[in-house]
């Protein structure tokens, strides 16, 4: 399987909700996923800075990074995708100003809520003289709970997901070709269920 064809085929990776730990790879974006138009990676256990490279994902319409650990300014080079229209980093430990300008001057507060070391608009909390300071675990036993046996590479997450997609296409056609008798039998018999109906 060649791991560069399967990876133009994403147009959505939805990874939310699966208690992943650790930082967001910085090498995300630096992977071939030009075609990318969601990365949901919300309500995770995520932690460190937001990767400035995910502004090479320039196809990008939605970016979910929200209800993780998340921690630092949210980088500039964001407002370089021009195709973003939901973005939502809120119940993070953000800090600093918004960036302006761009697709960002169109998201709603509650895209940044849940971050009160986060400052401008479209937030009511104007910048001041800023500084950041980034959260650390205060006991060991916060800094152990960081460690997780659901830690994960992303390039094995995409080829497993681009296995799965080719065995499951590769296994769904021969079956059907196999059993046509038995798809015409399935769907005919439904057909005319519904047209006695």
């Amino acid at each position: 399987m060649d791991y560069k064809k399967v990876q133009e085929w994403f147009t959505a990776l939805d990874f939310s909700s699966n208690r992943f730990v650790g930082d967001i790879p910085k090498s995300i974006g630096n992977l071939n996923l030009k075609d990318l138009r969601l990365l949901n990676l919300s309500n995770n256990f995520l932690i460190g800075h937001i990767p400035q490279s995910l502004r090479n994902l320039v196809n990008l319409e939605s970016l979910d990074l929200s209800q993780n650990k998340l921690f630092g300014e949210i980088p500039q080079q964001l407002t370089q995708l021009t195709f973003l229209e939901y973005f939502n980093i809120s119940h993070n430990h953000l800090v600093g100003p918004i960036p302006q300008g761009k697709q960002f001057d169109t998201f709603p507060s509650n895209s940044f809520e849940g971050n009160p070391g986060l400052c401008g608009s479209p937030l009511r909390k104007k910048c001041k003289n800023f500084e950041v300071s980034l959260p650390s675990p205060s006991t060991p036993e916060e800094s152990q709970d960081l460690r997780s046996p659901f830690q994960f590479g992303w390039k094995i997450v995409l080829i497993g997901y681009g296995f799965g997609l080719v065995v499951g296409v590769t296994i769904g056609h021969t079956d059907s070709a196999r059993n046509q008798d038995w798809l015409m039998k399935t769907f005919g018999m439904r057909k005319l269920v519904r047209g006695l109906i």
